[in-house]
């Protein structure tokens, strides 16, 4: 009797490496949507008028993010009132990391704690070598040794797989085709009598109309699905770090649990721009950045 899809074994090399792939050919349509949309606009006006609202946007964007990204761990811990952890307090939660970059092979991360009745985690900064690993009170308190390595796991394979990196990239994609549409879009109030006349003109202009308006939220919706299929990386990252992936499902469980009996409330520490980098979402609403806790346990579950 063959298995069923719901319950063939999956192989966490499959996929980490099917997870990559898809978050990939997403990043690529991104970058078609900002082609698209820039060759719009440049034969509705002008070549050198795209390439201006370009260089312009390419300044605010990578100003932005830049700063953003080589503090990352600074601005991560600071507006979450994270402390240091302490090695005595907090000996297994040093005692299970240590193990984890002994099997991984990566750099001893800084740790830190933050007071929070949720169980919760993340990791931040722009490599291995400059990463640091936040878990909640709740998570120490309510998570047994396993569950908790296959959390800190999880946050472990964030860090070696430039998970920072790699959103710091689509973000400023993103970025761009925001700034470029706002621009553009603002801009057709001031041009006037300088608009192209010609059909072919008009046509590309109505095009880039449409393309300002709606691309903005196209990306925005594959940053989500780029973001999701990053955590399913780590999930699959977590079970080659450890080799058991009950303690991580077991742990997915008990926030489910938490979740359904509403034990805990949404943190209001966090910001919903520091909710992605989350083991899992933290604010509880809709659109997320993280797949289905029911979803992640199911995939987990055929490894």
């Amino acid at each position: 009797m063959k298995n069923s899809p719901k319950t063939m074994h999956i192989d966490f090399r499959d996929q980490i490496s099917r997870n990559k792939t898809k978050s990939f050919f997403l990043i690529i349509t991104v970058f078609i949507v900002l082609v698209a949309l820039g060759y719009a606009i440049s034969q509705a006006f002008s070549p050198g008028y795209f390439f201006s609202i370009m260089i312009l946007s390419i300044i605010i964007s990578l100003s932005y993010i830049l700063i953003s990204y080589y503090n990352s761990d600074k601005i991560a811990i600071a507006s979450v009132g994270a402390k240091p952890a302490d090695k005595i307090r907090h000996k297994q939660f040093y005692d299970v990391v240590e193990s984890l970059t002994i099997a991984s092979g990566l750099p001893m991360p800084k740790l830190y704690t933050m007071n929070s009745n949720q169980i919760n985690a993340f990791a931040s900064g722009r490599d291995p070598q400059h990463a640091v690993i936040c878990v909640t009170t709740g998570c120490l308190e309510k998570l047994e040794k396993k569950e908790l390595e296959g959390v800190l796991a999880h946050e472990l394979s964030h860090v070696a797989n430039f998970d920072i990196r790699y959103m710091t990239l689509i973000t400023v994609m993103v970025g761009m085709i925001s700034i470029i549409s706002e621009i553009f879009l603002r801009s057709l109030w001031f041009r006037g009598n300088n608009r192209s006349n010609n059909n072919s003109g008009a046509i590309f202009l109505i095009i880039g109309i449409a393309l300002a308006i709606l691309a903005p939220i196209v990306v925005y919706f594959i940053q989500l699905s780029v973001s999701r299929k990053r955590e399913f990386a780590a999930d699959a990252s977590a079970v080659k770090f450890t080799r058991y992936p009950g303690g991580l499902i077991s742990a997915l469980k008990k926030i489910q649990a938490e979740t359904k009996e509403q034990i805990t409330k949404p943190d209001k520490k966090v910001s919903k721009a520091l909710a992605p980098m989350f083991f899992s979402n933290p604010l509880k609403n809709a659109g997320s950045t993280h797949p289905p806790l029911e979803k992640r346990i199911q995939i987990l579950e055929r490894m």
